[in-house]
């Protein structure tokens, strides 16, 4: 593919995944909120949520799902969304309230922390796959929003971006379980970690139940 026909195919993509913000809009819907978390998964750390308001005019192109992204690319947009964003936030629930609560309920808390730091009060929620009952803003939960919208693919950067910097330094702070790579999901070198020192204070105990340490 030829450089001017991905920014083709870019452009094209920019136009689709603004279905629901474009519906929301002719209804004189202004600020429109994209929601969606990182770290449901992973064994230690945080599950960390971003809320973001794009302008109508956004035309940042190569948004997309995070995880459909390169480490390089989504650093650039990291950078390009918050520039252009009309607002942005992050929240977050850490890993003794995932052990407390639930991964579901702290996800919902995060997201909720999110959508109360951002510095322009939305009119809609469009929101990866989960309702926030405790938000009386009118949302709209979409099943693979990442992928569908826009604002919620920007959110996912967002989200993806802050929770693998957190990770790093955390890499710093706990030595041995290769934070820095595997960002806290379970991979061999995490658990060979965990074998040799044990669990640390950012491990989800509530998801290590199975091993025998």
């Amino acid at each position: 593919m030829t450089k001017a026909e991905r920014i083709e195919k870019e452009k094209r993509m920019l136009q689709e995944m603004q279905v629901y913000e474009g519906a929301l809009r002719e209804q004189g819907v202004r600020y429109i909120a994209g929601i969606d978390e990182v770290g449901r998964g992973p064994l230690a750390g945080p599950v960390v949520a971003a809320a973001v308001i794009l302008p109508e005019d956004f035309d940042v192109l190569g948004v997309n799902d995070s995880k459909k992204l390169s480490e390089k690319r989504r650093e650039e947009l990291f950078i390009r969304i918050k520039e252009k964003a009309v607002a942005w936030a992050i929240g977050m629930a850490d890993n003794q309230t995932i052990d407390e609560v639930n991964i579901l309920q702290a996800t919902k808390r995060a997201m909720i922390e999110a959508v109360e730091n951002l510095s322009v009060k939305p009119e809609h929620l469009l929101i990866d796959a989960v309702k926030l009952e405790d938000l009386e803003i009118p949302q709209t939960s979409i099943i693979k929003g990442d992928e569908k919208s826009l604002s919620v693919a920007a959110a996912s950067i967002l989200a993806k971006v802050t929770r693998d910097h957190m990770m790093v330094e955390y890499a710093k702070e706990y030595p041995g379980y290769a934070f820095e790579k595997n960002k806290g999901y379970g991979t061999k070198a995490h658990y060979e970690g965990i074998y040799a020192r044990g669990i640390c204070p950012i491990h989800r105990r509530t998801f290590l139940k199975s091993l025998k340490l």
